[in-house]
């Protein structure tokens, strides 16, 4: 079993920033994570993915160049770094863990976290 917390998101304003933090516990060994997000009325969106090692890393093109995935050293944890943020970027933002799949599917995940609502004003 893996559990998943996200926490960072908040209110901010068209063109500022947000840190995104998601800590694992459990089997986390070897996973690849991802970042998605699903703003209401709106499927859930694919965001960023980063595999084990954290050497490879991929991203939505609504996203990329303003948004940075990462690992910490312990590997357990998940950071998303989103600058020039904008209003269509406003959603609730859940990390995922165990890929097996496509990267960029929701179903490819076996786990996933409670999310962290994200609002950016204009």
């Amino acid at each position: 079993q893996v559990q998943l917390v996200e926490s960072g998101g908040g209110l901010v304003q068209a063109g500022g920033s947000l840190s995104l933090s998601c800590v694992a516990s459990g089997r986390t060994g070897g996973t690849s994570m991802a970042w998605f997000r699903q703003a209401p009325g709106k499927e859930r969106e694919f965001v960023a993915a980063i595999n084990w090692s954290g050497g490879k890393s991929y991203y939505a093109d609504s996203v990329k160049g303003r948004f940075t995935i990462s690992r910490g050293n312990s590997k357990n944890i998940l950071y998303l770094a989103m600058n020039s943020l904008k209003p269509e970027d406003t959603a609730v933002y859940c990390c995922a863990a165990s890929m097996a799949g496509d990267y960029d599917s929701p179903h490819s995940y076996g786990y996933w976290g409670q999310g962290t609502q994200v609002t950016v004003s204009s």
